[in-house]
This record gives C-alpha cells, sequence and structure tokens, in this order.
C-alpha cells in the first residue's frame, strides 16, 4: 500500500505570519490542526517538511540538521518574498530547537518552542525512536511482518550518524539561548517522556527578553499538538501572540 506522502503547506490568514516545524521523524501533520486554528484568527501559517521526513525511514538516515536548517531558512525566505515582514515562529521538539535558533539569526517577532530539548537522553533513546519510526511507517505501507522484520534488520545496519549531529545541534542552540531577546513563549508537557522536561526551565529563565512565559501542559504527552490538551494550546499560542507588538 502506498502511504500518501504529507506534505508543506501554507494558509493565507493576513498580513501577521507563523512559521510552524515540526519534530525530528514528524513532518507538517503535526502541527496542521493548530495552523487552521490561527489561518481562522487572521494569520497567515507555513509549515515546511524536513529533507528525509514523511518519506521512508531509509532517507531519514541520509540526511541530518544541516539539511534541516537548510530547509528551515528557505520556509522563512519564502513568507519574507510572500511580503510578510513580520514572522513569529512556533516549533514541536526539534522544531521548537529551530524556532530558538531562528531567535537568535533573524528578525522573528516571538517563538513558541513546546517540548524543546536542551540536552539529549541518550543517543540509545533517540535511536529508539527512530526504530520505533521505522516500524510504525513500514506497517502503514502494509507490509508483512516477514518483509518489516527482514528490512529492519538491513535498516539497523546503517549507520546513523544524523543523531551525532543532532546532539550537537541541540549542544549549540542550548549555549546560545540567552542571545534570543524575541518575546518567548515555553510550553512543555508534564507527560512528556522523550526530552527531561527541565529544558522548559532552562529556556524560560535564560532567553533575554521581559515577555517571556511558560506553561506546564498536566495531561500531554511530547507531541503536544495531536495530545488532550491541544484546544487549550491552540487557544493559548494564539493568545500569545496576541500580545506581540505587529506593525499591522
Amino acid at each position: 500500500m502506498k502511504i500518501k506522502q504529507p506534505q508543506p503547506f501554507t494558509f493565507e490568514g493576513g498580513k501577521r505570519a507563523v512559521l510552524l516545524l515540526h519534530g525530528f521523524t514528524g513532518n507538517s501533520a503535526d502541527v496542521r490542526m493548530l495552523g487552521r486554528y490561527l489561518e481562522a484568527r487572521g494569520y497567515t501559517c507555513h509549515a515546511p517538511i524536513y529533507k528525509g521526513h514523511g518519506v521512508p525511514p531509509e532517507e531519514l538516515v541520509h540526511t541530518g540538521p544541516k539539511n534541516w536548517w537548510k530547509d528551515v531558512m528557505m520556509a522563512y525566505d519564502f513568507l519574507k518574498r510572500k511580503g510578510h515582514e513580520e514572522i513569529a515562529a512556533v516549533g514541536l521538539s526539534l522544531g521548537g530547537v529551530f524556532s530558538l535558533k531562528l531567535g537568535y539569526t533573524v528578525p522573528i517577532k516571538g517563538i513558541v518552542p513546546m517540548c524543546a530539548p536542551m540536552y539529549i537522553k541518550s543517543e540509545e533513546v533517540m535511536y529508539k525512536g527512530v526504530l520505533e519510526y521505522a516500524r510504525e511507517y513500514k506497517k502503514r505501507e502494509g507490509k508483512s511482518k516477514e518483509q518489516i522484520e527482514q528490512e529492519m534488520e538491513q535498516f539497523v545496519k546503517t549507520p546513523m550518524n544524523t543523531l551525532k549531529a543532532l546532539q550537537d545541534l541541540i549542544s549549540d542552540v542550548r549555549n546560545n539561548v540567552k542571545r534570543i531577546t524575541s518575546p518567548t513563549f515555553v510550553v512543555q508537557a508534564r507527560h512528556d517522556n522523550m526530552i527531561n522536561t527541565d529544558s522548559a526551565n532552562i529556556i524560560y529563565n535564560e532567553v533575554n527578553t521581559d515577555l517571556k512565559e511558560i506553561k506546564w501542559y498536566e495531561e500531554s504527552g511530547h507531541v503536544i499538538t495531536l495530545d488532550k490538551e491541544r484546544d487549550q494550546l491552540h487557544e493559548d499560542v494564539y493568545q500569545f501572540l496576541e500580545k506581540l507588538d505587529w506593525k499591522e
């Protein structure tokens, strides 16, 4: 069975623009509902898909943070070319890390990192996540158990240099958080088993802005945009964006 591959999206809502960034092994579907919610309230939302994401896992292992950061910058430039002078960045997990990196790289109106790691659990934990993603993808393709096992055997032989590069990226951003002066709303799920949740406190304490907020969502897990409290999250992100000093 052929999986319908997720696509980047652009929802035209108005002059104010929001860049929506998905996580590692995720895709634009993770932030789609949030995009629709903000579009209905006058925001133009654009979500890219990083290279190697939303496609067979064999393609993921041959890409890395440098490719994905390039995709983020291309998405930022896309909004600029469309005439959006002011852009906020809202990102989930790795997307949250990229939203912070944008905050000290280019002009950004506001930043919402959601469940963004500031240090990685171990490479082992991350690798386990990649294997789960690979297995799940193959199941959704409708492959037989035998075929999945065969392909997974091959998959584990592939060197996974991506994970080391990912650790380096997170460490680099962690060292630069204090350079961020854009208003920041830190979102963290209480039941987040993917990252060390103290990351949220690090971001909140170190961003160098007077307008900063932090909120813990008591019933949610790592992919907070698709979890139980997503409706509340949508409203909270919107309310934060409304506090920003937009020109129009």
